[in-house]
């Protein structure tokens, strides 16, 4: 693995960048890295967390200090970073997990989707259909605890954030947001357009691990009825 960078985190962490753009090939270098360091974590390694472009990890430096060793923690984190990188690459990143997510579309629950569909000269119903027949990929998870911020959208559905941003979305609210497609985990604010809502629960503090999805999975929707909908509700809540 080459032209990767590496930059401090405060005094705990250190952010290494695997590429300069968003695509497919340094999503993999993201994902093997973060595979191999949580397979084998290093001694004082508190937590990673994979990005678009990059993998920050972060540690403790007390349990990494050593006054035999003439080096900071920083540096000996960078030089093991170093040396696994290349054995990360080489890796088998592993078969992506499936999830299937089911979405009502429209109505009360996707305010926007006329709106997506008279932005890209479409009919709500091929919105629907374009949208629940794509696999997406989890790049990252981020924005909100569980928020997964997904790759594949097809461009005939594409569409920009709204002008002016909601103050609070229901939590599993679907989501367009110019070429990526995602859904809110928890009640938040956002910029979005609304297209669908899940009854699904994508973050659970007490669950471990706390988010339904992480980076790698590959997801896809299956549009499902209002009655069906609140049924899911009532199990879920």
């Amino acid at each position: 693995m080459q032209n990767y960078e590496f930059f401090p985190l405060g005094d705990s962490g250190v952010v290494v960048k695997l590429g300069e753009v968003i695509d497919l090939s340094t999503h993999e270098k993201v994902k093997k890295l973060s595979d191999y360091l949580q397979d084998d974590p290093f001694p004082g390694m508190v937590e990673i967390v994979p990005g678009f472009t990059t993998v920050s990890v972060y540690y403790d430096p007390v349990v990494l200090y050593d006054p035999n060793r003439d080096q900071s923690s920083h540096e000996w984190v960078i030089e093991y970073l170093s040396e696994i990188i290349s054995r990360a690459h080489d890796g088998n990143a592993g078969d992506p997990r499936l999830v299937e997510i089911p979405v009502c579309y429209g109505g009360e629950y996707g305010p926007d989707l006329e709106e997506v569909a008279r932005y890209n000269g479409l009919d709500p119903d091929e919105v629907i259909r374009i949208h629940s027949e794509q696999q997406y990929l989890v790049y990252m998870i981020g924005f909100a605890p569980g928020f997964p911020y997904l790759g594949g959208l097809d461009e005939r559905i594409a569409t920009p954030r709204r002008s002016t941003p909601r103050t609070a979305i229901p939590k599993g609210s679907v989501g367009i947001g110019g070429s990526q497609t995602g859904v809110y985990p928890i009640v938040s604010p956002g910029g979005w357009n609304i297209i669908g809502r899940t009854a699904h629960r994508l973050f659970h503090p007490e669950d471990q691990p706390p988010s339904l999805l992480r980076s790698g999975d590959v997801v896809r929707f299956r549009p499902i009825s209002p009655e069906a909908f609140e049924e899911q509700r009532k199990v879920t809540s």
